[in-house]
């Protein structure tokens, strides 16, 4: 016992320096992850602001029945999933070349230019792109509508605004994923090559047989974070981006902007925690539920 208690002793004088280094994370994480929980309860309350969180009367399910029973609940499930489905497969892809297509340039300075070309949109808020995307598809003034001589009234054609949305999103995003990706495949030693070209390998064959399962594993940790995010759709795309335009919503509304709105206008916040709460209850379930099904695959590549 006494030497198991100087061990613990020592380790502990011993990881003291990094223990303080994380300290102020750790307090951050508690005072706005942890502490937050106990919000949770107003998904179940009628919540009233002169009896408080916890002084409010209790109204069960009832919050979750406004949410689903709303003529929304099928537009807004289904935009939410359909487009951070189409995230999901493009933002993997096509992040996925992107790092092959840049490690593969011999010009290494040339290589660092793109790679912050790819990478400065990441840094512009959705109210910047919106701006930005207002100047292109404006009526009047439109890069768009004056390039091509059209007179198109882009933000009441729901029809196009699909493929706006998936486009900025692609194009705000794509470089931070990118990086990710690239920064594993610098990490591959360069032996595996080698023996690849001496054995008469062709680039193709070197990226199928060596670089991409090299990958494997991260794509798949990636992938099941956003598959646990699947749920949750990125508010300034689907709000500051259309400039909360009402024909616009059948395609652009979403559940956290369906959330807002009623907020806003009907100051529901038991909704809106109900929201919440249905999300993250979601997202957990899928986590471990795609984590599972890799798991039972191929278990080293698993994320728990």
């Amino acid at each position: 016992m006494k030497t198991r208690k100087r061990s613990r002793w020592f380790y502990f004088k011993k990881n003291l320096p990094l223990t303080l280094m994380a300290l102020p994370g750790i307090i951050l994480m508690i005072l706005f992850k942890y502490l937050p929980l106990s919000g949770i309860v107003l998904a179940f309350k009628q919540y009233n602001i002169r009896d408080g969180i916890f002084g409010s009367a209790w109204n069960g399910l009832k919050n979750f029945e406004y949410l689903f029973r709303t003529k929304d609940a099928w537009i807004i499930t289904r935009n939410t999933l359909g487009y951070n489905l189409l995230f999901i497969v493009l933002d993997l892809v096509l992040a996925v070349t992107m790092a092959i297509i840049l490690n593969e340039l011999h010009q290494k300075k040339a290589a660092k230019v793109y790679q912050t070309i790819f990478m400065a949109p990441y840094f512009l808020s959705w109210v910047v792109v919106s701006f930005i995307a207002y100047s292109l598809l404006s009526v009047d003034n439109g890069f768009i509508n004056r390039a091509l001589g059209l007179n198109v009234t882009w933000y009441s054609e729901p029809r196009a605004w699909p493929f706006i949305l998936i486009f900025f999103q692609i194009w705000k995003t794509l470089g931070y994923s990118t990086v990710m990706y690239l920064g594993s495949i610098v990490g591959i030693s360069n032996d595996y090559y080698e023996a690849a070209l001496m054995d008469g390998a062709t680039k193709w064959q070197q990226i199928r047989f060596i670089t991409l399962p090299s990958l494997k594993s991260m794509m798949i940790v990636l992938t099941i974070l956003a598959v646990g995010k699947i749920f949750y759709a990125d508010f300034g795309l689907f709000y500051q981006l259309p400039r909360n335009s009402g024909p616009l919503f059948p395609v652009t509304n979403v559940i956290d902007t369906y959330v807002y709105r009623a907020l806003k206008e009907n100051g529901n916040i038991g909704m809106s925690a109900a929201a919440s709460l249905y999300q993250s209850l979601v997202g957990f379930v899928l986590v471990l539920a795609s984590n599972f099904v890799v798991r039972k695959i191929d278990k080293d590549s698993a994320l728990f």
